[in-house]
């Protein structure tokens, strides 16, 4: 009895101690996303929402202007972010935009 009294009290104590002297990793666990990584992310979701769109009207939930007029936002912004994408890996893609690019153009064909 007395065997579990202190392997209690030592379990307590130690429990105290890890909560209240052991100071946590304050880094950050996840790595930090560039601006490069964001600006892919946006530009494929600018294209997933532009694919989208097309079905929504094609399947007569958009009117013919109200389907232009988004058409034409959404392109402005992807021409946006594919000119900051350009702009920040110098005109050369990275891995992941030949990636990317190689799955539109297999999904296209």
């Amino acid at each position: 009895m007395t065997a579990i009294a202190l392997a209690c009290i030592a379990l307590a104590a130690a429990t105290l101690v890890f909560i209240f002297f052991i100071e946590p990793d304050r880094g950050n666990p996840a790595p930090l996303r560039s601006n490069l990584d964001r600006l892919l992310e946006r530009r494929d979701t600018i294209y997933e929402n532009l694919r989208d769109l097309k079905f929504e009207h094609r399947a007569g939930k958009y009117s013919p202007g109200d389907f232009e007029e988004m058409r034409q936002s959404l392109e402005t912004e992807a021409a946006l972010v594919l000119a900051e994408i350009e702009k920040l890996t110098g005109g050369t893609p990275s891995p992941a935009a030949r990636q990317a690019s190689y799955g539109e153009k297999r999904d296209h064909a």
